[in-house]
């Protein structure tokens, strides 16, 4: 019998399906003609945690750091019965087959299972599909390879994971035991994405509060020509009054955009001389110079990934990102309404073309709006396999929902992702753009004008509406406002004249504060503030076969969980849309060595993983130098301590001192008064905190 393993019930029951079986299990498998296809749930196992291993753990201590436990997998307590079902499938199947994710995750959800159930020695073939199209399943399965090939794959996974959970408990334990010396109370998380993320926040904050605006002047002409009145630039003169940018900040974790107090190309440094060019111009006649006018076409936004749609909810509603994954986990898991939500692709397969006519019926039924005017014929650039991942974008599915049906945040995030989907079928927004060069009296002044020739896509969203594309290029300009003018009818044989001529005074603005959504967005390209060559060279590579990062930290799955710690914990705030560290936030990151604060370890592990998949090297050689980098900064923090202030907790009882954390003889801890033995009071240690009754 040959056992499929799915990474979760859909692909095993899509899998069922192209081969021929079932669309309704029988217990924990689809009944196949010459075999079975079960499922998991995501991770059935977990890693131990060092205190599973050995009971002195359970009390934090110095003494005991850094901690080094052997690995082992423990089943996750919401899924025994579902691996119970799974080993037994697996125990008595002749052959099995990892149908798992084509990546380095997908690839050790399943193996774990099989190494756990101790059944290494049968035979085992690799599945390789990402999508659940039938016809891409049944071609995947005519060309399986033993799963043995894939073994570094694996391991990689494995060693990540294992590197992920002992730099987070150990550096943890460290910093917060140090911190609590002090009269902390509370606990000082770090980890190899979330810490990076808090750098990012701080980073921003510092910039944004250290800023120095210069200001600049710019002169500006009300021309009247053809019977409207356009507003001009003055382009200077390269006579030595403009001044250009200043010398380059080097702001510590900001993009070049941010780290600049760029001018603009009309800056003026001198008033006097501004003031001088517009005395001059007042009433003066104008005549054409140059004329310049270019179609710009602009494609409908692509469909969304988790983190592209937990931006665009940002943006929109306010909602946190965690929010946004579990109504998309409820819309698929619930109402089976849309694929699979923890996607960091934004295309789709060709095959989901062919199958779009039958999705754009069932959706016209509920939501008639979204397609009123589309062109089923149409293919967006998103219909492209080559550009999927181990996942496509997420879309909805022909199990469309009454709108009735959803509460009115799920038929929000419904909505983003039907309205992104759509947009596909739609054409191309077309605009004209037409820049004039006028002559006022020997100096020159710019002005430019669009008209819009096609709507497109753009029906289906605000007038304002920005694509990501728009506000990353700040080269061709079309995510600055232009004014509506009708500039392509004017000629070198109309004559103007200026109406009006003024001095603008403007300072440059400092970086702004990240929003939910501006955060979610850079954490796909954090590669943009990282310095050293190498390394920003090793994060892009990292992300090289994805076509909506460039350099970014942290997977679809974690990223709010991450957000969410952060928050928790205190190290930031959100105060009127603006995600802000707090004091403690930016005190401990200010204590922490720039490894924990920066992404460049994610990209140096992520060397040491492709080394892993090739062979080069073994995992326990990672394993082992991550150990060591653990155990160099445990020793350095023991000795030097940690440099962060802290408000600690009067003493109830004197109010003279403040409570400490300390460990009795008994290797108990508790929490006592800094004037000891003056005072003698002590508390009780519960989860970090003093038992204060």
């Amino acid at each position: 019998m040959l056992l499929f393993i799915a990474p979760k019930r859909d692909v095993a029951l899509s899998i069922s399906v192209a081969l021929g079986g079932p669309s309704v299990p029988e217990g924990a498998s689809f009944k196949l003609d010459e075999g079975e296809v079960t499922w998991l749930s995501g991770h059935l196992l977990r890693l131990g945690n060092p205190q599973e291993y050995d009971e002195r753990y359970e009390t934090w201590s110095l003494d005991d750091l850094p901690m080094n436990w052997p690995i082992s997998y423990l089943p996750d307590d919401r899924h025994k019965q579902q691996l119970s079902a799974v080993i037994e499938l697996a125990k008595q199947a002749d052959e099995l087959v990892n149908a798992g994710d084509p990546d380095p995750e997908g690839q050790r959800l399943v193996d774990e299972i099989i190494e756990y159930a101790g059944l290494e020695s049968k035979p085992m073939s690799r599945l390789l599909i990402n999508d659940n199209n039938p016809m891409a399943i049944l071609k995947a399965s005519l060309s399986m390879r033993s799963n043995q090939n894939y073994r570094g794959l694996s391991l990689s996974a494995l060693a990540r994971s294992v590197c992920d959970q002992r730099y987070g408990f150990n550096l943890t334990r460290t910093y917060t035991l140090l911190a609590r010396q002090k009269g902390y109370i509370g606990v000082l998380s770090v980890g190899r994405v979330q810490t990076p993320i808090l750098g990012l926040i701080v980073s921003r904050d510092k910039a944004h509060e250290s800023h120095k605006a210069i200001t600049y002047y710019e002169v500006a002409a009300d021309i009247q020509i053809r019977n409207q009145l356009i507003r001009c630039k003055y382009l200077p003169e390269s006579d030595g009054a403009i001044e250009k940018s200043p010398a380059d900040q080097q702001i510590d974790f900001v993009s070049e955009a941010s780290a600049k107090n760029t001018l603009t190309q009309n800056a003026i440094s001198e008033l006097e001389h501004a003031e001088k060019i517009s005395a001059d111009a007042q009433g003066k006649p104008v005549t054409l110079e140059s004329t310049k006018t270019e179609e710009i076409r602009i494609p409908a936004p692509l469909p969304h990934s988790l983190l592209s749609l937990q931006a665009e909810a940002a943006g929109q509603y306010g909602f946190k990102p965690n929010r946004v994954h579990q109504i998309a986990q409820k819309l698929r898991d619930e109402f089976m309404a849309i694929t699979y939500h923890r996607s960091d692709s934004r295309y789709l397969n060709n095959e989901r073309f062919r199958e779009s006519p039958a999705l754009l019926d069932a959706l016209s039924l509920q939501y008639p709006e979204l397609v009123e005017g589309l062109d089923k014929a149409h293919r967006s650039r998103a219909f492209n396999s080559e550009k999927v991942t181990a996942h496509h974008a997420i879309i909805p599915t022909l199990n469309v929902p009454s709108p009735q049906n959803l509460d009115e945040d799920e038929k929000r995030i419904y909505e983003l992702i039907t309205r992104a989907y759509a947009a596909q079928f739609y054409a191309d927004e077309v605009n004209r753009i037409t820049t004039l060069v006028l002559d006022v009296g020997g100096r020159k002044f710019e002005c430019s004008g669009k008209l819009n020739k096609s709507k497109g896509w753009r029906k289906l969203f605000a007038e304002d509406y920005v694509t990501e594309e728009a506000q990353l290029n700040t080269k061709d300009g079309l995510n600055q406002p232009i004014p509506a003018y009708d500039l392509e009818s004017i000629t070198r044989f109309d004559h103007g004249k200026v109406a009006k001529a003024e001095v603008l005074t403007q300072m440059t603005l400092a970086p702004e504060r990240y929003t939910m959504k501006t955060l979610l967005q850079d954490l796909t390209r954090v590669a943009q503030y990282v310095t050293d060559p190498a390394v920003k060279k090793l994060l892009i590579e990292k992300d090289s076969a994805k076509q909506d990062e460039a350099g970014g930290i942290g997977t679809p799955a974690t990223r709010d969980k991450h957000i969410e710690t952060l928050f928790t914990r205190g190290f930031v705030t959100e105060e009127n849309s603006q995600i802000i560290s707090t004091p403690i936030g930016r005190d401990f990151h200010d204590a922490l060595p720039d490894f924990a604060v920066k992404p460049d370890m994610t990209a140096l592990w992520h060397e040491k993983q492709k080394q892993i998949e090739s062979g080069l090297i073994d995992y326990n050689e990672f394993i082992s130098d991550v150990d060591g980098i653990i155990a160099k900064e445990i020793d350095r923090a023991k000795h030097t301590g940690l440099k962060i202030k802290v408000k600690p907790v009067e003493c109830p009882t004197c109010t003279a001192g403040y409570l400490v954390l300390r460990t009795s003889k008994a290797n108990k801890q508790f929490w006592g008064c800094s004037t000891f033995p003056k005072c003698r009071t002590t508390y009780s240690d519960v989860k970090g905190r003093p038992e204060i009754k």
